[in-house]
């Protein structure tokens, strides 16, 4: 049997992490054939060039499409989505894969969505029926509208898919690919990471990961520094990781380059997929507005400080307290989680098997003529 032909968009070194045991999975089922187009911040020195890291898996990259990152505005990150769209295009009108595989809500997996349907390409969706309240959260639906297959990581995000007018058989709970394996590879033990970061494993440690909200982008530098200030005030070491290239980056990434250089932090530009599990599990709080402190983070019952509005509408475990961007605030709610201590592993995101079920899946739709004629379901 023809084996069918599964094109991945990664674009940043958060995606290709979250999915890179699902991409495994996929690679390895003897009814498909895994490409990746690999774009966005991979592509960047200043992030890391974490394409290496794609190459590094052994998995199979088809193209490479390089974008600006600089400066990082929202003009920047609109041009970018156009760029990508028409490279996608011009790709996959040479060689269409039968499905293309989308993550999320970035702009790289807008433009994969845009490209594939015009040229008559299934679309499969992860991770679709999630809120935010930000600028992420109406790009997130609008690659929903645009599949025809979705995957979602809860009950209650696969209600909302089909209260937005999509056939209820093509959505499937497949929970969240980022939690497969990920227990195993915090291998680290906490001494040995504090060594390393110049830390006391006897005194609290804090993991910073603070992205910037494009709305916000003009005080995204204040924020961080406000949120930094609040971690100081409780004595906390604080392990932090650069931002993402969205718009509002530079000033973060000049607030922790500048804490860096005065040795009030240890600051990295990119963690691998193993070493950012082994902090998630070592460190005493995670603080900031990513994604990982919502979902993965309860896999270690790590307490989390989810602050701002980034993540702000998204399910949450029972391990994370949120809050307002302000010094005080943040200092609280520190205080709270540090005097909860951890929480039992218990994860509402998924029980760890979500590739092989996303695998199957991609392998079996079936792909008829009437798939692309999409319409509401009700």
């Amino acid at each position: 049997m023809k084996q069918r032909r599964i094109c991945y968009v990664s674009g940043t070194r958060a995606d290709f992490g979250l999915m890179q045991s699902t991409l495994q999975a996929i690679h390895a089922h003897p009814r498909l054939a895994l490409e990746i187009v690999a774009t966005g911040m991979h592509l960047s020195r200043a992030h890391g060039n974490t394409v290496r890291e794609i190459e590094a898996s052994g998995l199979p990259i088809r193209a490479t499409v390089p974008v600006e990152v600089d400066p990082p505005t929202g003009a920047t990150m609109a041009r970018n989505i156009g760029q990508m769209l028409v490279a996608f295009t011009a790709l996959w009108q040479e060689q269409a894969p039968d499905i293309v595989l989308l993550l999320g809500d970035r702009g790289e997996m807008i433009a994969g969505a845009l490209a594939a349907i015009h040229l008559n390409i299934p679309v499969a969706h992860i991770h679709g029926g999630e809120r935010s309240g930000t600028v992420d959260e109406p790009v997130r639906h609008a690659i929903t509208k645009l599949a025809h297959f979705h995957f979602t990581a809860t009950a209650e995000a696969r209600e909302r898919v089909v209260r937005m007018g999509e056939a209820p058989e093509r959505v499937w709970v497949t929970g969240a690919p980022g939690l497969d394996g990920l227990a195993a590879l915090a291998t680290r033990p906490r001494a040995e990471l504090a060594r390393e970061a110049g830390f006391d494993a006897g005194r609290p440690i804090a993991l910073f990961v603070f992205h910037p909200v494009l709305q916000e982008a003009d005080v995204a530098g204040a924020q961080a520094a406000a949120i930094l200030d609040a971690l100081a005030a409780q004595g906390l070491q604080v392990m932090a990781l650069l931002p993402n290239a969205d718009a509002g980056s530079q000033a973060i990434r000049a607030e922790l380059q500048r804490r860096s250089a005065a040795g009030a932090l240890k600051l990295a530009t990119h963690l691998p997929r193993a070493d950012f599990a082994s902090w998630m599990a070592a460190a005493d709080v995670m603080v900031g507005n990513s994604s990982a402190g919502i979902i993965e983070a309860a896999t270690f019952g790590t307490p989390v400080v989810d602050i701002g509005r980034r993540q702000h509408l998204r399910e949450r475990n029972a391990n994370v307290v949120a809050c307002d961007v302000d010094a005080a605030a943040v200092g609280a709610a520190v205080r709270q989680a540090l005097g909860h201590g951890r929480f039992p592993a218990d994860n509402g995101y998924g029980d760890g098997a979500s590739g092989p079920r996303i695998a199957q899946l991609l392998a079996t739709v079936p792909l008829d003529a009437a798939l692309m004629m999409k319409t509401h379901a009700y």
